[in-house]
């Protein structure tokens, strides 16, 4: 397959499938929080729920682009970290792949409502920074630390906001909403009314397609660098975008690049300007005569996306300095050739998207029941009352779907068990909170990074040296 070996194709396969798993345990892990109000408050039986959100998600997957996949390729510099050895890719993938599986797992076996997003972020951080200890002059410029940083900032601040944001939530909740029957703990087998129902199902709806949007794509993510790690010549660049379309990109950058100012630019930002010139013919040479991807030699391939990444970040990190001599028109003029020309390597398959659509909805529908009990129950005092359920579903399928949009992964765990967290607050102040639970949920938030880091970070430099 591929012109691989057999233990090359095995291997492969075996990094697939356990991307697949893990988007499954994402699924059974992440999408519980999704379902918990509906099923604690009895507003849709358990069954009902999972597929209910099973299908959301689904479609959350296939709808919702690739924004916060590319988010977790550029995570890590592929056109620096992969080479000539398949292996070492396989190395790489492995050790991702294995450490967030593991805590995934752990968490989800002790009921703790962990950040999936949390788990594979740090998994990747661990092999960038496992880069330094291997010879060559990585050092730690193995993880794109301005990515991470971003990524970072979000993941640090969801469950601050989701906090807050619920105890807002329940005021309004309060001045709009006088019936008390929505502020009442729900009664065992007994459904609430029907406008609570709705309002609950529209809610839990919200989330879980957000969540398909959101975590679905992180998925999405992992296969497109297994396949980028493994096999860079069939799949690091889109074969359907035609290539000449992509140089007229290139042709217009260059023209605005040159109409500025070099001698405003920081010493830096000279070197990456007369990057982005060179590079840009450099790829235009590469692709004279040709229109699609197919029409060049596998091995050459990669070297187109290298070309093109070169341009459009270095355009990108100018633009961002500030110390670009140019009109505000043709500073949105440049963003948009940028956008356009990184369709060439910001891509995934279709059958990539609905594997990971099928993996993700597929596990939303088993392994509920305990974080769903930690959800309902053991974060407030009090048991979950509709109101509650609701605020913490509105603040989490608001956060999430603005962290979508912004092509930020971000964790549907912490934003939801942080509205529950909040709505309980809202209600009774902090008194109303089980210290027990918070205090688990808060060390497995701050421990969630470290762990993963070292757990990656070690397996990969296990699996170099085996490999």
């Amino acid at each position: 397959m591929f012109g691989l070996d057999t233990t090359l194709t095995v291997l492969l396969i075996l990094c697939l499938l356990l991307a697949c798993f893990f988007e499954f345990i994402n699924g059974f892990h992440d999408t519980a929080n999704a379902v918990a109000t509906v099923i604690y408050t009895n507003s849709m039986k358990p069954t009902v729920a999972v597929i209910y959100s099973g299908l959301l998600n689904f479609t959350g997957v296939m709808l919702g682009g690739i924004t916060v996949a590319m988010g977790i390729v550029n995570l890590l510099p592929m056109d620096v970290l992969v080479d000539a050895n398949p292996y070492h890719g396989i190395a790489m993938i492995l050790a991702l792949l294995l450490s967030a599986i593991i805590w995934n797992f752990g968490t989800w076996y002790f009921g703790i409502p962990s950040s999936s997003s949390h788990t594979i972020i740090g998994s990747i951080l661990g092999i960038g920074m496992a880069f330094y200890f291997l010879p060559g002059d990585y050092g730690l410029n193995a993880v794109n630390w301005d990515k991470a940083k971003d990524t970072g900032l979000a993941l640090l601040l969801s469950p601050l906001i989701g906090f807050s944001i619920a105890i807002i939530v329940m005021f309004i909740f309060k001045r709009l909403v006088k019936n008390e029957t929505v502020y009442k703990e729900p009664i065992p087998g007994k459904k609430p009314p029907i406008w609570i129902r709705l309002m609950l199902w529209i809610t839990c709806g919200l989330v879980s397609f957000f969540h398909g949007q959101n975590d679905g794509q992180k998925g999405v993510g992992l296969i497109m660098m297994i396949l980028i790690a493994v096999l860079p010549g069939y799949f690091s660049v889109d074969s359907s975008v035609n290539l000449q379309s992509v140089n007229a990109n290139l042709a217009k950058i260059e023209m605005l690049m040159l109409k500025a100012d070099t001698s405003v630019l920081a010493l830096k930002e000279k070197k990456m300007y007369a990057e982005i010139i060179s590079f840009a013919k450099a790829f235009e040479q590469s692709t004279l005569g040709k229109f699609d991807a197919d029409q060049i030699a596998p091995a050459e391939r990669f070297g187109l996306r290298k070309d093109l990444i070169k341009v459009t970040k270095n355009t990108d990190k100018i633009i961002k300095g500030g110390n670009l001599s140019l009109s505000l028109n043709e500073i949105k003029e440049l963003e948009k050739e940028i956008k356009s020309a990184k369709k060439l390597f910001e891509y995934a398959p279709s059958w990539v998207m609905i594997m990971i659509s099928l993996c993700l909805g597929l596990g939303t529908m088993v392994g509920w029941k305990r974080i769903v009990k930690t959800v309902g129950e053991k974060i407030g005092k009090q048991h979950m009352s509709y109101a509650q359920g609701a605020s913490a579903e509105i603040v989490a399928s608001l956060g999430i779907g603005l962290a979508s949009w912004k092509g930020v992964p971000v964790s549907t765990t912490h934003m939801l068990s942080s509205g529950v967290a909040g709505s309980m607050v809202a209600k009774k102040g902090l008194k109303n909170l089980q210290k027990g639970t918070i205090k688990t949920i808060a060390l497995t938030w701050i421990l969630t990074l470290p762990v993963t880091i070292l757990l990656s970070g070690g397996l990969f430099l296990l699996f170099r040296a085996i490999l």
